[in-house]
């Protein structure tokens, strides 16, 4: 590791408001950008735990329309379908309740609002992005972190591809944050969500030079998940842990925790969308599952300085040797995920043969710079982590 204080250009420009009965701003927030609005949201759960009711009665004098039905994996399918919508009805707002699945395919509709050709042109190519509708979220789930970030991630099961997309064009224009609507959220998804979080930060921990400031947010918000993940998963109406998780999930994929250090490739990322993209699992299960067998295959003498001050400083392991602190560090991080019930192995998800992994250990490192990654990965790397996660 080395310390470092690169250059920058940063810029949020999304509007938080965070905590309880922020929803009522609602009809203010839309108002701005005009009153035919397209809600999006997912299989149903907003109409059992009462937000689907409360929109309807915020925005009485709204034009409302609805996309339901949006996928845990986003197809590429629903964006078109969203689009249809903006483009037939002139919609003037996109309203997104949901998670991170729900979140990113509204971003994508924004785009493709806009767009003549189809949607799926925009996520393999996103020089062809020139405008956007504006996106207004709820959230319900914190894990991905979405409503925070310019991201999106969309799937396509006909060419088994699921294909993450930068643009400041998706940041979200206003997000609504209230802890209040995940306290119903299951204990799968909360678990998932956690992992999630975590990967997000991992990506941006793992790497050749950071600085204090950036190590410190880093870390503490890997002690956080710890600490109220837990507690989420045991006491799932605990409102404090959930207002925990939901602020550190906004902030561990913005950005922020990455400034002024070095960049490197979203290994973990790079390998569970393939597991996705072929197998539909729910993403944070793939990355709780993949972390600690990357961390594994990834111990050498160049990194397990790294590896061993995120044991020392997120477990606590007082081990001194570094080799031997990264490895309890990895162990204690397995033994956390099982704790919140999260599967070990490709099999406890349903993965129960290798028939795809080299076509998808080359489309990994097609996709994803994995050469440029914390330790450097080649297909033939990936596919070792595959079979060491069966």
């Amino acid at each position: 590791m080395k310390d470092c204080a690169n250059d920058f250009d940063f810029c949020t420009p999304t509007r938080v408001l965070f905590g309880k009965d922020k929803i009522n701003e609602l009809p203010k927030v839309l108002g701005a950008f005009g009153k035919k609005v397209l809600l999006v949201y997912g299989g149903g759960s907003i109409k059992k735990n009462g937000i689907y009711t409360k929109i309807q009665e915020l925005l009485k004098d709204f034009e409302l329309f609805e996309l339901s039905g949006v996928e845990p994996n986003p197809r590429v399918s629903s964006v078109r379908a969203g689009a249809k919508i903006c483009k037939e009805q002139n919609i003037d707002v996109v309203l997104a309740v949901g998670g991170g699945s729900v979140l990113d395919c509204s971003k994508i509709i924004c785009d493709a609002a806009f767009y003549d050709g189809d949607a799926w042109d925009l996520v393999i190519d996103g020089s062809k992005i020139t405008k956007a509708l504006p996106l207004v979220s709820i959230l319900t789930l914190a894990a991905t972190g979405s409503e925070f970030d310019c991201a999106a991630v969309i799937s396509n099961p006909d060419t088994n591809e699921k294909i993450g997309i930068l643009n400041p064009l998706n940041f979200p224009k206003v997000s609504i944050l209230d802890p209040t609507y995940t306290l119903t959220v299951n204990k799968k998804h909360t678990a998932a969500g956690c992992a999630d979080i975590m990967s997000h930060i991992f990506e941006q921990y793992m790497v050749d030079g950071t600085n204090m400031v950036s190590e410190s947010l880093c870390e503490g918000i890997l002690r956080t998940v710890v600490k109220f993940g837990k507690i989420a998963y045991d006491n799932g109406d605990n409102y404090t842990a959930r207002a925990n998780l939901m602020w550190a999930s906004s902030l561990a994929c913005n950005g922020i925790c990455a400034l002024g250090s070095d960049m490197a490739a979203w290994v973990c990322h790079a390998i569970e969308h393939e597991l996705s993209a072929f197998y539909d699992i729910t993403h944070g299960e793939g990355l709780a599952i993949l972390t600690p067998q990357v961390m594994r295959y990834t111990l050498n003498d160049r990194t397990k300085a790294r590896y061993a001050a995120f044991a020392r400083r997120v477990f606590n392991i007082s081990e001194c040797d570094d080799k031997l602190a990264a490895e309890t560090g990895i162990n204690a991080l397995e033994e956390f995920f099982a704790s919140i019930g999260l599967p070990k192995t490709l099999p406890e998800v349903g993965i129960t043969d290798d028939k795809h992994f080299k076509e998808m250990s080359e489309h990994a490192c097609k996709c994803f710079p994995l050469h440029l990654a914390f330790e450097p990965l080649t297909p033939d790397d990936v596919d070792k982590i595959l079979r060491m996660c069966m």
